[in-house]
């Protein structure tokens, strides 16, 4: 009887110790998943479960200098990182390559440049809307323009985390 009562009180401890396994087996590990809302309201505009590796790309004017601007994010086990920005030569010619530690002063003083193996991971981010702009992202084979989502002088929030697990195993997204 008494051993019985032991393998009984054991029982509970085993299944914890076998769920927390096979959690842990399952767990969301490299994969990003990645949201976008009206900052102002709340509104989903898009969520995706991207794998890690995959590419996201943000186009946009800036508006001191009227440069296209071209920003490649790669999805790493629940962030965002900026690996590569391309500030576009108004004439069409390829744009210097400059040293990842030049790319900050550049974004303020102007003037086509290509900046590669960077590495500035981003979980947040905030897109104002401005009347230049334009700006737009792409995630897979789908565009979203900010402008047609929340308007001029409207923001977007860029959101990167791990999924849950419940979001790993459905692999939902929308659009």
């Amino acid at each position: 009887m008494r051993s019985r009562r032991r393998v009984l009180a054991a029982c509970p401890v085993l299944l914890l110790t076998l769920g927390l396994s096979a959690w842990l087996l399952l767990a969301p590990l490299g994969y990003t998943w990645l949201e976008l809302t009206d900052a102002e309201t709340g509104r989903r505009i898009v969520s995706r479960l991207l794998p890690d590796g995959e590419r996201v790309v943000l186009t946009w004017t800036n508006s001191l200098f009227n440069l296209p601007v071209t920003e490649v994010f790669v999805a790493r086990g629940g962030i965002l990182t900026l690996t590569e920005i391309t500030f576009a030569d108004p004439a069409g010619r390829e744009p210097p390559r400059v040293k990842p530690e030049d790319v900050d002063d550049l974004y303020q003083t102007g003037g086509p440049f290509k900046a590669e193996n960077l590495s500035r991971p981003f979980s947040r981010v905030v897109f104002r809307v401005g009347e230049i702009g334009n700006p737009a992202i792409r995630i897979g084979d789908h565009e979203i323009y900010f402008v047609r989502e929340v308007g001029f002088g409207g923001a977007v929030r860029l959101v990167a985390r791990r999924p849950s697990l419940r979001e790993r195993l459905a692999g939902r997204s929308s659009p």
